[in-house]
C-alpha cells in the first residue's frame, strides 16, 4: 500500500522559511517523479512543484517559482520542499503525491500525480 506522510509545516510570519518532509512507503520511490500540492482555504487544490525520480529536473508553478524548492533523498525515501519568503496567500494544507506511472516523463501539472491522499501539513503564514 502506497503511504505518503507529510510533516514540518507551522506558523511563520510573512518573509519567514519553512521546510516541508515527506516519506514515503510502499512503491519503488526511485523510480517514480513526485511532487507537492496544496489547498488554501476555500480554494481548489494546487499542484505547486514537480521532481523527477533521479532528482535531477524540478518543475514549479508560476505562483513559486524562485521561492520555492523542491528536493529528494532517494536513500531515505524522503521528499522535501523549501519555502522561502513566504507571504500569506501560501497559507495551506500541504500534501505530497508520486506520479501515475513509473518512469513517467511528465512532471509539470496536477494530471501528472496520484490524488495527494496522505494526512497533509498546515502551513500558516500570518503576523
Amino acid at each position: 500500500e502506497v503511504q505518503l506522510v507529510e510533516s514540518g509545516g507551522g506558523l511563520v510570519q510573512p518573509g519567514g522559511s519553512l521546510r516541508l518532509s515527506c516519506a514515503a512507503a510502499g512503491f519503488s520511490f526511485s523510480n517514480y517523479g513526485l511532487s507537492w500540492f496544496r489547498q488554501g482555504p476555500g480554494k481548489e487544490l494546487e499542484w505547486i512543484s514537480g521532481i523527477s525520480p533521479g532528482g535531477g529536473r524540478s518543475f514549479y508553478a508560476e505562483a513559486v517559482k524562485g521561492r520555492f524548492s523542491i528536493s529528494r533523498d532517494n536513500a531515505l525515501n524522503a521528499l522535501y520542499l523549501q519555502l522561502n519568503s513566504l507571504k500569506t496567500e501560501d497559507t495551506a494544507m500541504y500534501y505530497c503525491a508520486k506520479a501515475k506511472s513509473a518512469y513517467s516523463d511528465c512532471y509539470r501539472g496536477s494530471f501528472c500525480y496520484d490524488e495527494p491522499r496522505g494526512p497533509g501539513t498546515q502551513v500558516t503564514v500570518s503576523s
